[in-house]
């Protein structure tokens, strides 16, 4: 199976790893995990999780177009988000929303949500990662 690895654009480039792997076939597509960066790598949203929830979804429409998919082709999500606490629900969905809204879709894939201590970069506040089937 052939796999190609790509960093699209408006997305940063990152030198450890690629964006994106596209495997031929029946075209998986796995999505590293998106933290708020817009295309320059600077965050959007610093401190507020609503904002880098809708950030990380964008982020991987923006992934998920250059494989020549969209969030409808999403077939998992995993979300990490520092110090989880039920009550932060509310921001984490009006993340979704807000990016659902400026995408066109309504992204309800399975997904995992998880709590974790700390990101690569102390003020990211959440990271999502996509697995999608593009036909």
């Amino acid at each position: 199976m052939a796999i190609t690895l790509v960093n699209p654009s408006g997305l940063p480039e990152i030198d450890a790893y690629r964006q994106v792997s596209i495997a031929s076939g029946s075209k998986l597509v796995f999505v590293a995990g998106q933290v708020a960066w817009d295309a320059d790598g600077v965050t959007v949203g610093a401190g507020d999780l609503a904002a880098q929830v809708e950030q990380c979804y964008l982020n991987i429409g923006i992934a998920l177009a250059e494989a020549g998919g969209s969030f409808d082709d999403v077939a998992k999500l995993t979300v990490y988000v520092v110090d989880w606490t039920p009550d932060k629900m509310p921001l984490f969905l009006e993340g979704v929303a807000r990016a659902a809204a400026k995408l066109g879709v309504t992204p309800v894939p399975p997904g995992t949500l998880l709590g974790v201590a700390a990101l690569a970069a102390p003020d990211h506040l959440v990271e999502v990662e996509a697995t999608a089937v593009i036909d």
